[in-house]
């Protein structure tokens, strides 16, 4: 299976980070091709300037946004890894959904029907977060985060979700949390090789 890891943390010391190290050592170990994009190293522009939207439109993709399309084609997963900051995605990853998730290649409507062109691709989402996952559901949060990337967003393109983890409390955490997300992580990948 061809695994793409779409990361989105400054800090090489973040939990985010080791979650990255982790699934990439597993797949590895288990005999299946894995590319990391690390956009904070890439240094990738989150900028959706007027020349991209225009550009989407005739098919015009500037070249940086290209090599990222051309991952993605080239994927059979995309694993996205990133912190859930202000209740929603860094901005790197936000513009890099704006950029490379374009119409044309992620959606396009056909006669007024939105159609998702990124069907047969599986997904899954890492997220850590501040808050605890109590609080997030007790104000609906849990479920807004669902809405707006999920459906929203990857589900909108034509991906099929495999999992999404919400790791909680990310600031705080201890060796114990961090030893148990470790392992449903592995899991779940375990998982999924076989199911594939």
């Amino acid at each position: 299976m061809k695994n793409l890891i779409v990361y989105a943390h400054p800090n090489t010391g973040s939990l985010n980070h080791f979650f990255k190290q982790i699934i990439t050592e597993n797949l590895e170990k288990s005999g299946q091709e894995v590319i990391v994009r690390d956009l904070n190293a890439i240094n990738f522009n989150p900028v959706l300037s007027l020349a991209d939207m225009k550009g989407q439109r005739v098919g015009e993709i500037a070249g940086e946004v290209k090599i990222e399309q051309d991952f993605i084609a080239w994927a059979d997963r995309i694993v996205f890894i990133y912190p859930i900051w202000w209740t929603g995605m860094p901005a790197i990853m936000k513009g890099y959904i704006d950029r490379v998730f374009s119409y044309g290649f992620a959606y396009r409507y056909d006669q007024g029907i939105q159609k998702g062109l990124l069907t047969g691709k599986k997904a899954i989402i890492i997220n850590s977060h501040g808050k605890s996952n109590a609080e997030y559901e007790s104000i609906g949060m849990d479920k807004a985060l669902a809405l707006t990337s999920d459906i929203g967003i990857f589900n909108y393109c034509g991906l099929e979700i495999q999992k999404h983890f919400y790791f909680d409390k990310a600031d705080r955490v201890s060796d114990e949390n961090v030893s148990g997300w470790s392992n449903q992580i592995k899991e779940v990948f375990q998982e999924k090789v076989l199911c594939v």
